[in-house]
């Protein structure tokens, strides 16, 4: 019998819809669903599931989620956003009662596919969603623009002013050109050590 769920940072990622083991003809299909509701959609479905009799039809849940890093009053915070808003991976096998079941619970407005009928996902799109979920390399929003104007705060550049050239999310720094015996010099440096100019 698998875990109830698989955690990253303490955000459920992949959900146990169902006590059975899929068997290897159940697919992986996606579900769209109304932004913001897709832990409360998998919720619904637990139940549906139960109550419908559908446990050896409809097996797990996926939301893709990725931790980045965001810069707060000065202080960097590591969150986890869904990197697919509004999308569920569903692993079942389809039937017209699993199909039925899962395209009317509260919140789910349609399965990703052609016409009515649901598209398959292969495993190794699936895999690569689980793997990229479990990396633990958060990436940094940028609350900067190119070309905005900052104040360097810390640093040998403390107090220059300066316009952004570059911005390196995965770093958390960026590249701004300040004005430095007449010249315009680059100067790299992290979002911490920048506030914007207004």
């Amino acid at each position: 019998m698998p875990n109830n769920s698989t955690k990253t940072n303490n955000k459920e990622f992949i959900f146990d819809l169902s006590p059975v083991t899929p068997p290897i003809d159940a697919a992986w299909y996606v579900i769209n669903t109304y932004s913001g509701h897709e832990y409360k959609v998998i919720e619904a479905l637990k139940i549906r599931i139960k109550t419908m009799g559908l446990q050896d039809y409809i097996f797990q849940a996926i939301v893709p989620i990725q931790s980045k890093m965001v810069i707060r009053r000065g202080s960097k915070i590591k969150t986890m956003e869904k990197t697919l808003p509004g999308y569920v991976f569903i692993q079942m096998i389809v039937t017209d009662d699993s199909w039925v079941t899962v395209r009317t619970t509260t919140g789910v407005t349609s399965f990703v596919g052609i016409g009515a009928k649901p598209t398959p996902v292969s495993q190794a799109e699936v895999d690569n969603i689980i793997k990229t979920t479990q990396e633990d390399k958060p990436k940094y929003q940028a609350p900067f623009a190119i070309g905005d104007l900052v104040k360097i705060t810390s640093g040998p550049f403390a107090d220059f002013i300066g316009t952004i050239d570059s911005i390196d999310q995965t770093k958390g720094k960026l590249r701004c050109l300040v004005s430095f015996f007449e010249r315009e010099t680059p100067v790299e440096v992290d979002f911490l050590q920048v506030t914007k100019e207004l």
